[in-house]
């Protein structure tokens, strides 16, 4: 057995053998579906009625607004607005509607007041509004003498049929699902990254505390003991990972089908979700986006997840046991760790921002070929379809630039892990670099 087969094994046993991994591997999953359930269990409690006073000098908009599962609203005009204002102050009412007589409903429209100890949300003073213009609309049709039913008559609905070159029929909001799905493999990659890549750092700052470093260093070089470390922590999470989502799921599984319990939702929102799919026509079109779901690249996504799941994690470990040698503690190293996080989450904002209004423009190319860039921006440009020559360029630029940066790390690596009791600087680091 080669020596970086040993330092590989190694690692990967002393990983997976800490208390600590194995605790999380399964305790994670556990934590995960629990929120999840809790959310849901949140999610399906009502929200607390708000009691809404309402002081309508003139009569006309009292009647307008309607009480329903959150806001119950009581007509107070006939009683002393300053006395109002008070049970306000006191909490009686979350809120008071004022609103002023005028000579006309025209002149009244930025007369109108709420009034609360605490500021509303923007959702329902545009609802109290919408209510508000509405009236104020409509009292001005019948002042114009305008036929209401003849302009409801003249209203149109626009619903622009989507269809694809070829004749088939397509649906709306196909591309909000292509990006999900690209930006959940892109986000798992990220998270895996950050999380492993300090495990990797704090395995190297460990064995330079215990100077048990300088022992291993004297039987391999430098270089086999990076990527060993790197492998080796590697399969560790790739194994890690595999555990949690088939736990994740067989508890997803058993929870949602024993027990009835539903994730990040409640029922009620899902029966009214179904109702207002049904009335909009959606569920008619399910087989569409069915049909649709399975015309996506999913086996080319699944392959290209691992390429650029394995070359991104060894693109960045390499950065974080560079710094890892460099440093003495984790505290020295979050001045190095800055610049290596920053290309990840350019990476997720790229991917939502741009790759979803224009999935092969230049910004989103461009960035799903930058290797920093290239494991998230271009898991979410897949599912649009990439052509092939894109995706082998960026994955050999991705594999190419991993080389490049553990030859660069190595000299940083072969230096630092012998330096003890010194702050490394960037000038330093780069000194390093060239011995």
């Amino acid at each position: 057995m080669s020596i970086l087969s040993l330092i590989i094994k190694r690692e990967f046993i002393a990983k997976v053998r800490n208390k600590s991994f194995i605790v999380m591997t399964f305790l994670s999953p556990l934590l995960f579906v629990g929120i999840a359930v809790f959310v849901g269990f949140l999610a399906s409690m009502k929200a607390d009625l708000k009691r809404i006073a309402i002081h309508d000098e003139g009569g006309n908009f009292v009647n307008e607004f309607v009480n329903d599962e959150e806001y119950s609203y009581h007509d107070l005009s006939k009683i002393d607005l300053q006395f109002v204002k008070d049970s306000v102050l006191k909490e009686s009412y979350e809120g008071l509607i004022y609103i002023p007589k005028t000579d006309s409903l025209s002149t009244v429209q930025n007369q109108v007041q709420f009034i609360s100890n605490d500021s509303p949300s923007m959702d329902y003073i545009s609802d109290l509004e919408d209510v508000i213009e509405k009236k104020i609309t409509q009292f001005n049709y019948e002042k114009l003498a305008i036929d209401t039913a003849r302009i409801s008559l003249a209203k149109s609905k626009v619903d622009i049929v989507l269809k694809k070159a070829s004749g088939e029929d397509t649906v709306k909001g196909l591309n909000e699902i292509k990006l999900v799905i690209g930006g959940i493999f892109g986000y798992l990659i990220m998270m895996f990254i950050i999380i492993y890549g300090n495990f990797v750092m704090r395995s190297v700052i460990e064995e330079k505390t215990n100077r048990i470093i300088e022992i291993i260093i004297s039987s391999v070089k430098p270089f086999q003991l990076m990527m060993g470390k790197i492998i080796g922590n590697s399969l560790a999470g790739i194994l890690q990972f595999l555990i949690w989502t088939v736990l994740g799921l067989l508890l997803f599984f058993i929870f949602s089908t024993f027990f009835g319990m539903q994730m990040g939702g409640s029922s009620d929102a899902s029966g009214e979700a179904v109702a207002a799919a049904s009335q909009n026509g959606l569920m008619e079109k399910l087989p569409l986006y069915y049909e649709e779901l399975k015309s996506l690249p999913l086996v080319t996504l699944l392959i290209s997840f691992v390429i650029y799941f394995i070359g991104g994690f060894f693109l960045y470990s390499s950065f974080y046991a560079a710094i890892g040698a460099a440093v003495d503690n984790e505290t020295d190293s979050q001045q190095f760790l800055l610049p290596i996080i920053l290309p990840l989450i350019l990476g997720v904002y790229i991917g939502f921002f741009t790759v979803l209004n224009d999935p092969h423009g230049t910004v989103a190319t461009v960035f799903s070929i930058i290797p920093l860039t290239s494991p998230i921006v271009m898991l979410m440009r897949i599912p649009f379809g990439v052509p092939w020559e894109q995706l082998l360029l960026s994955i050999l630029l991705l594999y190419a630039t991993f080389l490049g940066v553990v030859w660069f790390a190595a000299k940083i690596y072969r230096v630092g892990i012998l330096m003890y009791g010194k702050k490394p600087t960037w000038k330093e680091l780069y000194k390093w670099m060239k011995y």
